[in-house]
């Protein structure tokens, strides 16, 4: 077993070094590289304002779930009825 797990400690060093090492440069996406007027970096955009809109309207529904159990708890509170009260 500890063959085994220095075995591959060894691997996966040779292969970081290797890739590290290696004489081809990386590829960047389009934003990285600096082309922003690319077909990538435009569907990007889109994915990450895809994402502002989906969180940004689930915070806005538990806002509003707040705010509608705040102003039952006040109604409550004051003594006024809930509009279905709990049969016994």
């Amino acid at each position: 077993m500890k063959l085994l797990r220095k075995l591959w400690k060894t691997l996966l060093i040779a292969t970081m070094g290797a890739a590290a090492l290696a004489p081809s440069p990386l590829l960047a996406c389009a934003a990285c590289y600096g082309r922003s007027d690319s077909a990538l970096a435009e569907g990007m955009n889109w994915g990450i304002f895809t994402l502002m809109g989906v969180i940004l309207t689930v915070l806005t529904c538990i806002l509003v779930f707040f705010v509608h159990i705040i102003r039952k708890e006040e109604k409550v509170a004051h003594g006024s009825p809930p509009a279905n009260p709990p049969e016994l």
